[in-house]
C-alpha cells in the first residue's frame, strides 16, 4: 500500500477513470484533474462530445469514486507547445503528431508541474503501457499487456524523468477488463466511446482547423507514373534511399487543382476530388513551397512505398539513453512509424548526422514530420521525428 498523492488526468473517459479506482484501491491519495486544452467548437466535427460534457463525465466519475476534483486550464500552454508547432510543420509540408508532443509537453510537463502545487508526487493516465524500474534509477517503458490496446507509442518522446513521476495503471489489464470494472463500479461514463482525432481536443476538420492559420490557395495536383526512372535506385547508396524523393513538376502530368498543399499529407486517398481513374489516387508527395500535390494511381504504386527513413541528430531522443548506439554502430530492433502499425524488423544505423532506419520489407506512407519509434521485444527504446 502506499500513501503516496497522485493526481489522475481524468479526460471524462472510461480509461482514466478506472485508472484513478485503481490507483486509490492500492493505497494512493488519488485527486482527479480535468485538463481543459481547447475551446473553440468551430472546428470540432458534430456529435463529437465538447470539452464541456468530458469535464461534466470526469467530475461526475470522480463523486462517484469519492475523490477530490479539480479543473486546470491549459488553452494557453496547448495552443504554444502543441497548435502553433503543428502550424508550422503543415506550413512545410511535415505531418506533425500532435498526441505524441502533447504527452510530452503537456500531460507529463505542464501538467506534471500543476499537480505538484497540489502536493502530489506522481501523476497518472489511463494509457495501455507498463512502467519498471530498473536498478540505479533507471526506468523502462513497455507495452501493454492488451496488444491492440498498446500505446506506448504516444510516449515515445519521455524522459527518465517524466517516467520517474508516472503512473499507467491499466498497463496489465485489456480493454473489455477495464469496460467490467467500470460496470461493476457503475461508473457513469462505463459505455463511453474511446474518445477519437486530437489529445483533449477531439476529433476535427483539419483543413477548418489548419485554415485558422493556412489560407487556401490554389495550386496543382501532378501525377507521376509508376514507371518513372525515379524509382530506379538501384545505383544509390543505403543512405541515399532513406532520404524522401524530391519530384519536380515535370515529372508527371497535372491533372486537376486543389487548395493548399499543406492540407494533404503523404499516404492521403480522400479529399483529392479527382476522378475518372481505374485506381484510387493517393498523395506521395507535397511540395507546399511550390504549393503542388504529387500523387500516385494505386495502392500497389511505387510512390507509396520507402524502405528506409532518416532521422537527423538533432531530432533523435532515447527513453534509455544507457541504450543509445554509438556511431558507426547498426543493430536490430522492432520499429513502428505510426499508432497501432504493426512492427516491423529494421536496422538502425547511427552515424554523425543521425539515425538510418532499414526495413526488411518497404513500408507504406512514411511521413516527415512523424515519430518513428523503436523497440527491444516489447521495452520502447528511442524515437525520432521523420526527415
Amino acid at each position: 500500500m502506499s500513501t503516496k498523492t497522485v493526481v489522475v488526468g481524468m479526460s471524462g473517459g472510461v480509461d482514466s477513470s478506472v485508472a484513478a479506482y485503481l490507483l486509490k484501491q492500492k493505497g494512493y491519495s488519488v485527486i482527479g484533474m480535468f485538463m481543459k486544452n481547447w475551446d473553440n467548437s468551430d472546428v470540432t466535427l458534430d456529435n463529437q462530445c465538447t470539452w464541456v460534457e468530458d469535464k461534466n463525465c470526469a467530475l461526475l466519475a470522480a463523486e462517484q469514486l469519492q475523490i477530490p476534483f479539480y479543473s486546470v486550464d491549459l488553452t494557453e500552454e496547448y495552443r504554444r507547445r502543441i497548435v502553433d508547432y503543428m502550424f508550422e510543420e503543415y506550413k512545410v509540408g511535415r505531418t506533425p503528431n500532435p498526441d505524441v508532443l502533447c504527452n510530452r509537453e503537456i500531460k507529463f510537463d505542464v501538467f506534471y508541474q500543476k499537480a505538484k502545487e497540489l502536493g502530489a508526487e506522481l501523476v497518472a493516465t489511463g494509457h495501455y503501457c507498463r512502467k519498471k524500474a530498473l536498478k540505479k534509477g533507471v526506468y523502462r517503458l513497455l507495452a501493454g499487456r492488451d496488444i491492440q490496446k498498446d500505446q506506448s507509442y504516444f510516449l515515445c518522446q519521455l524522459n527518465q524523468q517524466q517516467l520517474k513521476n508516472s503512473l499507467f495503471p491499466l498497463g496489465d489489464l485489456t480493454k473489455s477488463e477495464v469496460r467490467k470494472i467500470a460496470h461493476e463500479l457503475n461508473l457513469n461514463n462505463a459505455n463511453k466511446k474511446d474518445s477519437q482525432g486530437l489529445c483533449f481536443i477531439g476529433k476535427v476538420k483539419l483543413p477548418v482547423f489548419l485554415q485558422q492559420a493556412l489560407k487556401s490557395r490554389s495550386g496543382d495536383v501532378v501525377l507521376i507514373p509508376n514507371e518513372h526512372p525515379i524509382y530506379n535506385e538501384a545505383a544509390l547508396s543505403m543512405q541515399s534511399r532513406c532520404r524522401k524523393k524530391s519530384y519536380q513538376s515535370q515529372d508527371g502530368e497535372v491533372i486537376g487543382k486543389h487548395e493548399g498543399a499543406y492540407y494533404y499529407t503523404v499516404g492521403q486517398r480522400k479529399g483529392l476530388g479527382i476522378g475518372g481513374y481505374a485506381e484510387p489516387l493517393f498523395v506521395i508527395d507535397t511540395d507546399t513551397e511550390k504549393n503542388i500535390i504529387y500523387v500516385g494511381e494505386g495502392n500497389a504504386h511505387k510512390g507509396n512505398f520507402r524502405q528506409g527513413l532518416f532521422i537527423a541528430a538533432d531530432f533523435l531522443h532515447w527513453l534509455r539513453p544507457d541504450r543509445c548506439l554509438e556511431i558507426g554502430q547498426g543493430k536490430v530492433f522492432d520499429v513502428r512509424i505510426r499508432y497501432r502499425q504493426p512492427l516491423e524488423k529494421a536496422t538502425l544505423f547511427c552515424e554523425k548526422e543521425g539515425i538510418y532506419i532499414w526495413f526488411e520489407k518497404p513500408q507504406r506512407a512514411i511521413a516527415a514530420g512523424q515519430f518513428a519509434a523503436w523497440y527491444s521485444k516489447d521495452e520502447l527504446l528511442g524515437s525520432g521525428v521523420i526527415a
